[in-house]
């Protein structure tokens, strides 16, 4: 068993193994039912410093190594997420609320965050410059050093692995803060994949924790490089925090995705679309379909099919039921979701279907009738939440997808897929999709937004990679040193 109760139970895992942090710990709690799964440890900004030194330590000793060996380190990774897959799926299932499906989506990209990364230590890490002067020119890429990664509750293993593991190849070492709520499945997994995997003591730890663990990180000065997923308000402290102590940070934040439906769209594929845009893992990615911007010659059938849709989708334990919807992770996230539908009905909203919810589990909703200045168009939901518009031709489509402050991902429904290329580059997003809705992710594909959902793409394939946690040098050499006039 990976994940024996008995390694983690009360423990972070700092400086190459598993013991009691210094702060009193946190329940880890299943959504779908309240009960108490276990308890995991606190870290402390004490720890963040020992941590800290430690992986410093470890880092030059890592990077020294043969890159085949921290290849084989990585493939191993790779091979293990697919070894223990029922097993760690089934805290995603528990701990998380991720439907089955979606526990072995985030473990299928996990494996292949791994292998992907496992091709970076043998790639050319630099490139030979002309110089004016008689010597060899030369920019160097080296590891950065200490990279802090802050991921948070929703897809816990993809948005941690995704910078973990190409950080790691690269020769750095990692300091992983999980969030406290899937800090078994977002955390101790991916230390006990790495420990198993054979990656050196110290080179890789988890810091389950809260602000003042993650502020820590941001601050310390032998971190060098902090890759954030999380709100945007939050990544704006982060990136302030960054700047002021000169850190690099990449941030993936927020998103309001928006779905453009032309008028000449299969209204049936559509809604097919939609409905997984929105409510695939209840909405909680960033990546969600939140604002369905439909031609009014297909508008009202589109919200007829769609709410019929959601009406039909059972929701409840996916521990326990075949569900498609799982529950909330917990009640202060399903208050803000059921707020803002309230508020967009305030405003002129039409409830279609949902706006409802029973403990945890929020039933997917339709908004019908909104404009763009109702709460459910202007702000990001995380929920299972489809806010509909409508639209009369490209250029209000246009000015209805680009008023926000987002700039994530793009999904456009038409049967002219180069009308469809040419619509999106009138729209900047970090992502775009063409007959297809807004949530995808592949591992060796660049990810990232634009505006308030981050800092661009930083993410997947090895240029993004490598430009997110390796630094540059600039080298020079000579036969024998020049004479000067002084």
């Amino acid at each position: 068993m990976l994940l024996d109760e008995k390694t983690w139970t009360g423990n972070i895992f700092i400086g190459g193994s598993w013991r009691p942090g210094r702060g009193a710990g946190y329940d880890v709690v299943e959504p779908a039912t309240g009960d108490v799964l276990g308890r995991i440890g606190q870290a402390t900004p004490a720890d963040v410093d020992e941590a800290a030194r430690a992986a410093a330590d470890a880092q030059k000793v890592w990077a020294a190594m043969p890159h085949p060996e921290r290849a084989a380190v990585l493939r191993r990774a790779g091979r293990l997420w697919a070894e223990h897959a029922d097993e760690i799926g089934g805290w995603n299932v528990r701990e998380v609320g991720a439907i089955p499906p979606m526990a072995g989506f985030a473990l299928h990209t996990a494996e292949q965050e791994c292998y992907e990364a496992a091709s970076l230590p043998g790639r050319p890490y630099g490139e030979l410059l002309p110089s004016e002067e008689q010597r060899l020119s030369m920019a160097r890429r080296y590891p950065a050093g200490v990279v802090a990664v802050i991921a948070p509750f929703n897809v816990p293993i993809i948005l941690a692995i995704r910078s973990v593991a190409p950080a790691l190849a690269l020769g750095n070492a990692v300091i992983l803060k999980p969030d406290p709520r899937t800090a078994v499945t977002g955390g101790a997994a991916l230390a006990r994949i790495f420990e198993e995997a054979g990656l050196p003591p110290g080179v890789f730890q988890v810091l389950p924790g809260g602000a003042d663990v993650g502020e820590a990180l941001v601050v310390h000065h032998l971190v060098r490089v902090i890759s954030f997923t999380g709100s945007t308000a939050a990544g704006r402290r982060v990136g302030a925090l960054a700047g002021e102590h000169l850190k690099r940070a990449h941030l993936e934040l927020g998103g309001n995705s928006a779905l453009i439906v032309l008028d000449d769209a299969d209204v049936d594929a559509a809604v097919n679309a939609a409905s997984f845009g929105s409510w695939f893992h209840q909405g909680q990615i960033c990546m969600t379909t939140g604002r369905h911007l439909v031609h009014e010659r297909l508008y009202d059938d589109f919200v007829e099919r769609l709410a019929a849709k959601a009406a039909a989708l059972p929701v409840g334990d996916p521990h326990r039921e075949e569900v498609v919807l799982g529950p909330i992770i917990d009640a202060g996230q399903r208050d803000k979701i059921h707020n803002v539908v309230t508020r967009s009905a305030g405003y002129g909203a039409r409830v279609a279907a949902g706006g409802t919810y029973r403990d945890l589990f929020y039933a997917a909703t339709v908004l019908a009738d909104v404009a763009d200045d109702t709460p459910a168009f202007v702000e990001e939901i995380f929920g299972p939440v489809a806010p509909v518009l409508r639209f009369s031709d490209e250029t209000e489509a246009v000015r209805l997808a680009t008023a926000s402050e987002y700039g994530l991902s793009l999904g456009i429904i038409t049967r002219d897929v180069m009308k469809g290329l040419a619509l999106a580059d009138r729209i900047p997003t970090g992502i775009v999709h063409i007959n297809d809705q807004t949530v995808s992710d592949e591992a060796n594909s660049p990810f990232g937004g634009v505006a308030a959902s981050g800092t661009g793409s930083r993410f997947g394939g090895p240029a993004a990679n490598i430009e997110a946690f390796t630094e540059t040098r600039w080298v020079t050499m000579r036969d024998k040193p020049p004479a000067y006039p002084f």
